[in-house]
């Protein structure tokens, strides 16, 4: 007779657990890499695109933007292509399944600095079933292998013959050393009690005459002892209610007192809440915003500084920011905005608060512009005096609305970092750069400001190219400035 292994049914299913992980492990990394790939193709196809059908995009020629389109819903991947005008009204839709869902790449298409139209490419999304039917010989490969391990496991592992005589061998030795001596031992241990029994009662009738005896007296004494013992307990408990009838007097005064100063505190915190209630609002219109640039000088190093070398490097920042509002505001995408002041660097930082004179400026976009801006220029003048064994700082600027430039003040000193952009906007403000400005949240805020605030992670192309030209066309004033000096 042959045995199976021990335990083959949960080494079944360990095996089972081994595959699934395998096949999911599988359909993950391929999924992951089919998005990659068909990322890069998508917007490699954009570009492309818009660089056929730019002509025809300025002059709005539908029948040869839906030719161009046509050849590229021919890929297999693309699903549906959109592309729209400068009024984001749509000229062609093209696309066979507008149905499916996909990844949609989005492009603004430019003619030097004006803005023609945007592109929408969709790309279909690869299905789990897809994705496993393509890597069908792995997946049958690996099946097979875990059914063969199972296989081998249950003839290896079980038990032979010589194993099972020497199992039986050691049951029927243990049955003789545990179950036979036991009775024996029974039977041995009822003489003795009977034995013992006979004896222990002969005891017991002497001993009862001389506790007849002694009873009386003991009886006596614990009498004694319960009534002295009962006086001393009733008197311990008296005391301690006088005690806590006189305590919870002092409490109830205490409380009341308490109560009352709540009263007042809750009273006080009132209009606080409501101001911050009002600061925070959502719903706010952005007619103007506030760019604040500061320092990130962790050891203090521009108060220890001479003013020999301070006054003449903030000067330098102040005409660097100053330039860098009038270059940036002569852009055709910022026309209505306008600024209110001059910046003016101090120790503390620099400010310069942008408005909007009509309703269709992006003031908001402005403010993120120019501080993302001023964050390139410091960096490259920063990295020049290091070269030159000169004093400079990094630099960490805030965009916000009037009514959230104290807590940008507060979240600049608190949790920013070097050469990093914070904005603090409404929902409007928000609006106007979503679709220019990828921004992240803040992991584990601690406050409602801190919740509210996002972090700038970066720009389309046409905007980070729009900054670069800007950067340089400030550095070249600079550079010119310093010649005729």
């Amino acid at each position: 007779m042959t045995y199976l292994a021990p335990r083959q049914g949960l080494f079944a299913i360990i095996l089972l657990v081994s595959f699934c992980l395998q096949t999911l492990l599988l359909v993950i990394s391929t999924d992951q890499q089919l998005s990659n790939s068909r990322a890069l193709k998508g917007e490699q196809m954009v570009a492309q695109l818009i660089d056929e059908a730019r002509l025809s995009l300025e002059n709005k020629d539908r029948v040869s933007l839906s030719v161009i389109a046509n050849r590229y819903t021919s890929e297999q991947d693309v699903t549906r292509i959109l592309i729209k005008d400068n009024n984001d009204d749509i000229l062609v839709p093209v696309g066979n399944a507008p149905m499916q869902q996909g990844d949609t790449i989005r492009q603004i298409a430019t003619n030097g600095d004006a803005v023609i139209g945007s592109v929408a490419l969709t790309l279909k999304d690869v299905s789990k079933g897809e994705i496993i039917a393509m890597q069908w010989p792995f997946v049958i490969g690996t099946m097979l292998l875990h059914l063969l391990l199972w296989l081998i496991y249950g003839y290896l592992a079980r038990p032979t013959k010589e194993q099972i005589n020497a199992l039986s061998r050691d049951i029927q030795e243990l049955y003789r050393d545990q179950y036979r001596p036991v009775d024996q031992r029974g039977y041995d241990r009822e003489l003795e009690r009977q034995s013992t029994g006979q004896s222990a009662s002969h005891l017991a009738n002497s001993q009862v005459a001389t506790d007849n005896t002694t009873n009386a007296t003991d009886d006596e004494v614990t009498n004694v002892r319960k009534f002295n013992v009962h006086n001393e307990v009733n008197d311990y408990l008296r005391t301690q209610q006088n005690q806590e009838t006189g305590s919870d007097t002092d409490n109830l005064a205490s409380a009341s007192e308490g109560s009352e100063s709540e009263i007042a505190d809750t009273d006080s915190v009132a209009p606080q809440a409501a101001s911050h209630t009002s600061k925070l609002s959502a719903t706010r219109s952005v007619d103007s915003v506030k760019v604040q640039v500061v320092f990130h000088d962790e050891f203090n190093m521009l108060e220890r500084l001479a003013p020999a070398q301070r006054l003449p490097y903030l000067a330098l920042c102040t005409q660097l920011l100053n330039q860098a509002v009038t270059e940036l505001l002569r852009q055709p995408l910022l026309l209505g905005v306008s600024a209110m002041n001059e910046a003016h660097f101090e120790d503390n930082g620099a400010s310069v608060v942008l408005k909007a004179d009509n309703s269709h400026a992006k003031v908001a976009l402005a403010g993120v512009m120019l501080a993302k801006l001023y964050l390139m220029l410091n960096k490259i003048i920063h990295d020049k005096h290091i070269e030159l064994s000169r004093f400079a700082l990094p630099a960490k600027a805030g965009v916000s609305d009037d009514a959230q430039s104290e807590p940008m003040t507060h979240l600049l000193q608190s949790i920013g970092k070097k050469e990093q952009l914070l904005i603090l906007l409404p929902n409007a403000g928000l609006k106007q750069i979503s679709n220019h400005v990828q921004v992240h949240n803040i992991m584990r805020p601690t406050t409602v400001y801190e919740r509210e605030c996002a972090i700038f992670d970066g720009a389309n192309d046409s905007l980070i190219q729009r900054l670069a030209d800007v950067r340089n066309a400030v550095l070249m004033i600079e550079d010119e400035d310093e010649l005729h000096i």
